[in-house]
């Protein structure tokens, strides 16, 4: 005979291994994504934080309780509602990835992760779990961010030349070609920031959900991170010009081109450290770490 708990944990297993059958796919995509693609090479990290952040928040809650988490009476009026989720989640996922919609197939998919936590673990996991469940979003590469690398590349490119002719230093800017005294440059989608600003951006949601703070200023976090991400952008692009003016276009797109982007990256990072400071950000929050 087959112990109740065992059998539940049994039934546990079986489905997240059915899980992984179905989404396979998704996740070979996902990989290649990460792997391949320079504005999501942050999303290969996202998986491993929301499980982290699952875990522990589990271990604090099992650790406060000391039981498990027991369904409610609220919530079994409305066992349908947990599995008519599931079910619309899946018919979702397996239509858009007949039709090869992955990036699509990938939201679905998270919406299954949210449906089988939902009827196995009841409305309190669901709710403990929320925001790591939710925080794997940030992983699925979306199209449209590549179609505004250009325009953001131009108005970088614009707004670096501009910074630089404040100087004195004399330069052409037309489209995305920049003309020096002693060489002429392009501003490609790779100058865009976008990286910067995916990456920092899931660091922003994550800094937000850790910290202790009033909720309009968790949310001015996040928000912050895309003028600031566009702001280091510029800096950045206005210094690769400077480089090129004064050392020549070989010292500015060999060396200097490859590093300058983690530095500037790393110096809005601690732009972050008194803008926490200016919200009344001070703590990290127990209940999470």
């Amino acid at each position: 005979m087959i112990h109740p708990h065992r059998h539940s944990w049994l039934l546990t297993v079986f489905i997240i291994i059915l899980f992984f059958l179905i989404t396979w796919p998704i996740w070979q995509w996902l990989w290649g994504e990460w792997l391949g693609n320079d504005y999501y090479s942050h999303g290969l990290l996202i998986p491993f934080v929301a499980v982290f952040l699952a875990v522990r928040r589990w271990q604090l809650h099992t650790t406060q309780t000391a039981q498990p988490v027991l369904p409610t009476t609220h919530e079994q009026l409305f066992v349908w509602l947990r599995g008519l989720w599931l079910l619309i989640s899946t018919i979702a996922y397996l239509c858009l990835l007949y039709y090869k919609a992955y990036y699509l197939a990938g939201f679905a998919m998270i919406g299954m992760i949210g449906g089988i936590v939902w009827v196995l673990g009841r409305q309190a996991l669901l709710g403990l779990w929320l925001f790591p469940i939710g925080y794997l979003l940030l992983m699925v590469p979306i199209p449209l961010i590549e179609r505004i690398t250009y325009p953001l590349a131009i108005f970088a490119g614009l707004c670096g030349g501009g910074l630089v002719r404040l100087f004195g230093m004399d330069l052409t800017i037309v489209g995305n070609a920049v003309t020096l005294p002693n060489a002429e440059l392009v501003i490609g989608a790779q100058c865009s920031g976008i990286n910067s600003l995916m990456a920092l951006t899931a660091l922003m949601v994550l800094a937000a959900y850790l910290v202790e703070g009033p909720r309009w200023a968790r949310l001015s976090l996040i928000i912050a991170a895309v003028p600031l991400a566009i702001l280091g952008n510029i800096l950045r692009i206005a210094s690769l010009i400077f480089v090129a003016r004064n050392y020549g276009a070989d010292a500015a797109f060999t060396f200097y081109h490859d590093y300058s982007g983690f530095l500037f990256f790393v110096s809005i990072l601690l732009l972050m450290i008194p803008m926490t400071r200016l919200l009344q950000i001070k703590t990290l929050r127990l209940d999470v770490i």
